[in-house]
């Protein structure tokens, strides 16, 4: 099996290894300084990127790659967003709902690299959202995978998901807790153009589907809108 991990770190500009282990203190926001260091890790994501995003969403994430980082980072802007959220809850219940940042950013190899694949998944589906990926385009994209040097499993996983119809199922089947929910929202709204009439409809469907509160939706939203900026 292909490293889930390095390919998702290696799109978004992630530090190879960055955010392994999030129990340190002393973070930004509440979050550890290892969950955290990927919004600051360097990396060359441009060409990744643009190839399995398009054009334009690739492009404009390759140029925020000091911002968006790896894996931790993407982890760390969906518990962010929902700290946002949990906030601005307090004053309306007497119990809102809470969650550490290790349910967001598990510790052990094996959770990130199943929660990599799932954003890998979640990533690759929503660049398919426009409907503008046909198979002349899917060819040119195979082409470029070669220059970027991925390893035969890492190359077969992102033709075969491309080749896949748009299967939003299989996408809101991945969300096994609200947690992830909310990183599986995450990871898509940084794959697409959000002023894309297609896509904000994929996307509003996608946030309905995994039951997304619509302030927690909006809070998502707007803390990727600061990591693209």
């Amino acid at each position: 099996m292909f490293d889930a991990k390095k390919l998702l770190d290696q799109m978004l500009g992630g530090q190879q290894g960055g955010g392994q282990n999030s129990a340190s203190g002393g973070g930004i926001g509440g979050m550890s300084p290892d969950f955290m260091k990927g919004l600051a890790s360097g990396g060359v994501a441009g060409s990744l990127a643009t190839i399995l995003l398009g054009s334009k969403s690739g492009k404009k994430l390759a140029k925020s790659a000091l911002k968006v980082g790896g894996t931790a980072a993407l982890a760390g802007l969906a518990y962010k967003a929902y700290q946002t959220w949990q906030q601005g809850q307090q004053g309306q219940a007497a119990n809102p709902p809470s969650a550490p940042e290790a349910v967001f950013l598990p510790p052990q190899a094996a959770a990130q690299a199943d929660l990599s694949l799932a954003l890998l998944r979640a990533m690759i589906a929503a660049a398919k959202a426009d409907g503008h990926i046909d198979a002349a385009e899917q060819q040119k994209i195979f082409g470029k995978l070669d220059e970027a040097g991925l390893g035969m499993e890492a190359k077969a996983f992102v033709i075969d998901e491309m080749r896949k119809p748009l299967n939003i199922d299989a996408i809101v089947a991945d969300a096994t807790t609200p947690e992830r929910a909310i990183e599986l929202y995450t990871a898509s709204v940084l794959a697409i153009d959000v002023d894309d009439p297609s896509e904000q409809a994929y996307l509003a469907m996608l946030a309905a589907r995994l039951k997304l509160d619509p302030g927690l939706k909006q809070a998502v939203e707007q803390e990727a809108a600061k990591a693209m900026a």
